[in-house]
């Protein structure tokens, strides 16, 4: 601790005063000493403690590290953690990079090994000061090899939202403050919708310069990755803002926020069919990042729509003709089934699509005569894998060309098909409107590019017939989105999903439908059948247009 430094009491909380200064903490000495009497308990004939950290040790070295940290003695804090190179450089930014002038930090009660506090700054740059306030949190585990108590360290004990190879940085922000408003001029905000949080800062800095904005000074988290925006944490001088129209819808964004809200792994995207314009997307958690358009998941049976529109293509089957659902299917040796092992006996293939009949898709693959057809055929037609270009980041699914039993588990979107809320929606749009059109979030004359265009659209016949069998999966007694979808008005239709996951106890929920012209998907992990978790939350984004 630096000279001169004194511990005092003042209002029943322990301060550490340094050069006249006051700053929150602790007596960084107790836990260099290992213990408030400067004793440690060991075992073993080295004197190392082994076992597990107990209750006194994780108080005492949460509440020195953060006494130092406070008092700006970031190389006595590392020493208190189980990497100090690290969190010495992180440490010191905080001071010299973040331009941290002051800083108060009260621990809270510990649970377990874990201990939240709150930290209390005062950032000042250019002459200009402003409070800054936020919660993190520690968590103390023994030294491997000193056995002692230290600090684990991780980037977010600094920041929440600081991770490996990030840093917080205060002065000009790169790009210039944006307004984002929706399709109506209404404002965005990442406070008031927070799945837009990654959005706006992706917008921001791709779009900044050109919307007419001017930066202003704050503290960020730089991601030190180029191309990966910086994340605004507080605003000391403010910039000008430009304003950027969005083809989100505010209604809409709002009920696709509380929809996802209820799951602790949940996304969903809203597209108009006619346009390709994104409504609304949605994730939960709201942290980071943006799965609903980057994530990468099997879309189980979902994906039945494009197998759907590739066999009737082919003219191998009718939605109205009678189609085989056997209780089980092979395929190659390798051997699927119906849920709960059902059969249809006689019924059409319109019907075993609404019922989410596995093996009606199946024992049409021999026919086909093209293990890969279902790849070409979500490429040509419903325009995946062409890059598109939405105005952010996002990845717009895969089917790899596969033989066998792999190819025969892609029919029923397991194995290795891999798919977004933003992929499901937009091949729910493409089946509703009869051709697909690229979703986007913002204008493609905001920057000129180009989106992306499939080879072909799908004939009337098959487009009709597809939207025939998805409005009887939503309406006809029998169809497994119809309870779901029974407080959707309009002309609507849908298709459920679950995703077989190995090593998961319950499957993932997947659900996707339109009404009239807003198509909608979602998925939720380990939420079961895809009317248990996710088609409420496709029903309520639905209801919101």
């Amino acid at each position: 601790m630096r000279s001169g430094a004194k511990v005092a009491i003042v209002g029943g909380v322990f301060v550490v005063v340094a050069s006249g200064v006051g700053y929150g903490g602790y007596n960084l000495w107790n836990g260099i000493m290992g213990g408030s009497d400067g004793t440690v308990s060991t075992s073993g004939s080295d004197g190392r403690r082994t076992g597990p950290v107990t209750d006194e040790e994780v108080t005492a070295t949460a509440k020195d590290f953060l006494a130092a940290w406070a008092g700006g003695e970031s190389e006595q804090a590392a020493q208190l953690t189980n990497d100090p190179v690290s969190a010495g450089s992180a440490l010191l930014g905080f001071r010299a990079e973040a331009a941290v002038s002051a800083a108060t930090i009260t621990p809270g009660p510990a649970r377990g090994a874990t201990v939240p506090f709150t930290v209390k700054a005062t950032v000042t740059n250019a002459g200009v000061s402003k409070p800054w306030t936020y919660s993190s949190q520690l968590t103390v585990v023994r030294g491997l090899t000193t056995g002692r108590p230290l600090v684990d360290w991780k980037p977010s004990v600094v920041h929440p939202k600081l991770k490996p190879g990030a840093s917080l940085r205060t002065g000009f922000a790169k790009a210039g403050a944006i307004q984002a408003v929706d399709r109506r001029g209404r404002p965005l905000t990442a406070e008031k919708y927070p799945s837009l949080g990654p959005v706006l800062d992706q917008l921001r800095e791709r779009y900044g310069a050109t919307a007419g904005g001017k930066p202003g000074v704050e503290v960020v988290v730089d991601a030190g990755v180029e191309g990966v925006p910086d994340t605004s944490l507080l605003t000391l001088t403010k910039g000008e803002e430009g304003k950027l129209e969005t083809t989100i819808d505010a209604d809409v964004q709002a009920a696709a926020e509380r929809a996802v809200k209820q799951y602790g792994s949940a996304s969903v995207v809203a597209v108009q069919p006619s346009t390709g314009a994104v409504r609304a997307v949605a994730n939960s958690p709201a942290n980071g990042f943006n799965a609903a358009f980057e994530g990468k998941k099997m879309p189980g049976s979902t994906m039945k729509i494009v197998t759907a529109a590739l066999l009737l293509e082919k003219g191998l089957v009718k939605a109205d003709q009678a189609a085989e659902c056997p209780r089980t299917a092979m395929y190659y040796g390798r051997t699927i089934g119906n849920l709960e092992g059902f059969s249809l006996n006689g019924a059409t293939f319109g019907k075993s699509f609404a019922r989410s009949c596995n093996t009606a898709f199946i024992k049409k693959i021999d026919d086909v005569g093209d293990d890969s057809a279902l790849g070409k055929e979500a490429k040509e037609v419903f325009g995946i894998g062409l890059e598109w270009k939405t105005g952010i980041r996002s990845v717009d699914g895969s089917v790899p060309a596969e033989t066998g039993g792999a190819a025969a588990e892609q029919y029923i979107g397991q194995g290795t098909v891999q798919m977004n809320p933003l992929n499901m929606a937009s091949i729910t749009a493409t089946a509703k409107y009869g051709s697909f059109k690229q979703p986007y979030l913002v204008a493609k004359d905001l920057d000129d590019r180009e989106f992306a265009t499939a080879e072909r659209k799908l004939p009337s016949s098959v487009a009709q017939q597809l939207r025939q069998m998805m409005r009887l999966t939503a309406t006809a007694g029998y169809g497994t989105a119809s309870g779901v979808m029974s407080s959707v008005g309009g002309d609507k239709g849908a298709k459920t999903g679950s995703a077989e996951v190995g090593g998961q106890t319950t499957s993932d929920s997947w659900f996707t439908g339109y009404s009239d012209d807003l198509a909608a998907a979602a998925f939720v992990e380990g939420g079961g059948h895809g009317v248990d978790a996710a088609g409420p939350v496709v029903a309520r984004v639905l209801n919101a247009d």
